[in-house]
């Protein structure tokens, strides 16, 4: 099942890429990635949604930067959305926050840790809008199908599941690309989420780690197991980013990992 956003659909034959930083740190920082990103995708043909989060409400340590807020953080979301023209993807953490939020964004995403609420579902789904619901680390890919229902139960088959790794241990994660395959058998766009998958929560104790080197790779399997959409969070600079810096990619890289992927997406539907 494909859906339909703006002029194009996602799911249809045609690589969809949700990007963008991590969080608002700053409207030049956005702009740069929107403009840079908005480039890179209409010249290799791919749909492209912006991606960037007013607040990540969860982090290691009470003192890591969560973003600039609701109010402000879609203040700048509208202001890119408006500039680029760019249908954009945010999260949204408690039930409250669906409405305001759907004002402005085009998907509303579910944090993984919170895809089990059933309130958070049911006020995502009654909005209309598109609802990404990120897999938690601790579900398996079959759990998947009593959210599905949650959310089409609540009036809305707008539905995108993303898979972003399982936890492996204490400090790491693992990709088991089953469930891809798994997740399109309950017939929505399936996402894979490249950057947050080579995450080591809490490894350097009081904030997350990540190994970036490895988000080419486990995107391409993406593509190759039949993901239809890619997730990546990049930054102009992700060394120097506020938020989940070591697992972003590096805008200037971002061209060469999403023609890759593509080709990918195109060999494995011919």
């Amino acid at each position: 099942m494909s859906i339909k956003l703006r002029d194009f659909e996602i799911g249809n034959n045609k690589l969809t890429i949700l990007a963008g930083p991590c969080a608002v740190e700053s409207l030049d920082i956005m702009r740069e990635t929107a403009e840079g990103l908005k480039k890179v995708c209409e010249e290799l043909d791919i749909n492209y949604v912006f991606k960037c989060s007013y607040d990540k409400a969860n982090r290691s340590s009470i003192n890591s930067y969560r973003g600039l807020g609701m109010e402000k953080g879609l203040e700048y979301l509208a202001a890119i959305k408006k500039e680029f023209d760019l249908p954009i993807v945010t999260d949204i953490h408690t039930p409250d926050q669906a409405q305001p939020v759907s004002e402005v964004a085009d998907i509303l995403q579910i944090p993984a840790f919170l895809c089990r609420q059933t309130d958070l579902l049911v006020a995502a789904a009654k909005t209309g809008k598109i609802v990404n619901i990120k897999k938690g680390q601790f579900l398996a890919p079959e759990q998947m199908k009593s959210l599905v229902k949650k959310v089409e139960e609540s009036g809305n088959d707008k539905i995108m599941l993303t898979d972003r790794g399982v936890t492996f241990g204490y400090n790491n994660l693992v990709s088991d690309f089953r469930a891809i395959p798994i997740m399109k058998e309950f017939g929505y766009p399936v996402v894979f989420d490249a950057t947050h998958s080579v995450q080591m929560p809490g490894s350097n104790g009081d904030s997350t780690g990540g190994d970036r080197r490895f988000v080419p790779t486990l995107a391409k399997c993406a593509m190759a197991a039949g993901a239809d959409v890619l997730f990546f969070e990049v930054h102009p600079n992700p060394d120097k980013a506020l938020c989940d810096g070591p697992n972003m990619l590096f805008l200037k890289d971002a061209k060469e990992v999403f023609k890759k992927c593509k080709d990918i997406y195109e060999i494995v539907r011919k």
